[in-house]
């Protein structure tokens, strides 16, 4: 069975045939990174824009690479949310328009469990239908979202923590703005902090109870960031920006790099032994970064199943939508007046846990 997947959640355009959920025929991106880099940030009605430019021949080669075509196709899987109205309302209206004409069923997938998914896809599908693999903790974190998500074997769920400010990616792309290394930020770090000496300078560890009082109950599994940046600015304001050396620059970077990747670690080790889980799935964005993958990893339980999405399928992209989408056909009702919502629901069950 193929599935056509469209993303456009953001500032990326993508399209990609899967078939029987898993396997990846094609996964086309079209970046739009240089033109909101001038701004400093994603622009939501320029975003759109570019996505309406990119969406045909975007399709056209998913189609070429994946050697189908449109008659192929059982079933449309867009994004219809959590992202940016005016980027999804692109995506959506065009999948409404090639579904109309084709009478093809459309499903409306939710990005936030499709970057979960995305870790499933291709070879790593088959730890789904193992038994052993649950409790599945996945810690999901982006520009937009940090949260960690226990998974069970009866298909539901429960967000047990997220960020009560801002999410890990929006600290780094912040954190860099601070610090002049231009836009987006995340990658820029990850690259320099190779150079640099993360034990530098120490950054605060925002609620993981490292600073003398006890931390809140409700607080727990949740992330905050806002106060890193404002210890970064202090910083920053300490040394003066315009004296740094090179090497001051490095460690700061490093230093402010590892404050993000440590918390998360710290709090999916503790959620992982909370809730004595068997396995641990990195996806999101920011999980393309290289300390993050090797740091986690390093320290999950030998017991415990490190899954680890593969880059390629990191940052938003329409493979875990078509992959997702397989899933949703038999359980999810196929509207073509599906709409387009910005937030995240609440989230109780994981539709590709198969029944075991």
């Amino acid at each position: 069975m193929y599935i056509l997947g469209i993303e456009t959640s953001c500032d990326e355009t993508s399209v990609s045939i899967v078939k029987d959920g898993y396997l990846v025929l094609s996964n086309v991106i079209s970046s739009q990174i240089s033109k909101h880099a001038v701004y400093g940030g994603v622009v939501p009605e320029l975003a759109a824009r570019e996505h309406l430019t990119a969406l045909i021949p975007v399709t056209n080669q998913a189609f070429k690479e994946a050697d189908i075509s449109l008659k192929d196709i059982e079933a449309l899987a867009v994004t219809n949310g959590p992202g940016l109205i005016p980027a999804l309302l692109v995506g959506l209206s065009f999948a409404k328009g090639i579904c109309t004409e084709h009478k093809l069923p459309l499903l409306g997938v939710n990005h936030f469990i499709a970057h979960i998914y995305a870790a499933f896809l291709n070879e790593s599908n088959k730890l789904l239908a193992n038994a052993d693999s649950y409790p599945v903790m996945a810690l999901v974190v982006s520009g937009g979202h940090t949260a960690l998500v226990l998974i069970d074997k009866d298909k539901t769920a429960k967000i047990i923590g997220t960020t009560i400010d801002d999410a890990a990616g929006e600290a780094l792309d912040k954190g860099a703005k601070i610090l002049n290394l231009g836009y987006p930020g995340g990658p820029v770090i990850d690259k320099l902090s190779e150079s640099g000496n993360r034990n530098a300078y120490h950054f605060p560890r925002s609620l993981t109870g490292g600073a003398g009082k006890p931390l809140a109950e409700e607080n727990i599994f949740n992330f905050s960031f806002s106060g890193l940046k404002t210890a970064l600015l202090y910083h920053i304001d300490k040394i003066k920006l315009e004296n740094f050396k090179e090497h001051t620059l490095l460690d700061t970077v490093a230093s402010y790099q590892y404050a993000v990747i440590d918390v998360l670690c710290i709090k999916t080790i503790r959620a992982c032994r909370k809730f004595k889980c068997s396995s641990v799935v990195l996806c999101g964005g920011v999980a393309q970064n290289s300390l993050l993958r090797t740091e986690l990893e390093s320290r999950i339980p030998k017991n415990v199943k490190f899954i680890l999405t593969p880059k390629e399928f990191c940052g938003d992209n329409a493979a875990m939508i078509a992959g997702l989408g397989f899933h949703y056909l038999n359980c999810k009702e196929k509207d073509i007046e599906i709409d387009a919502f910005s937030r995240l629901p609440e989230i109780t069950q994981i539709p590709f846990v198969p029944d075991i």
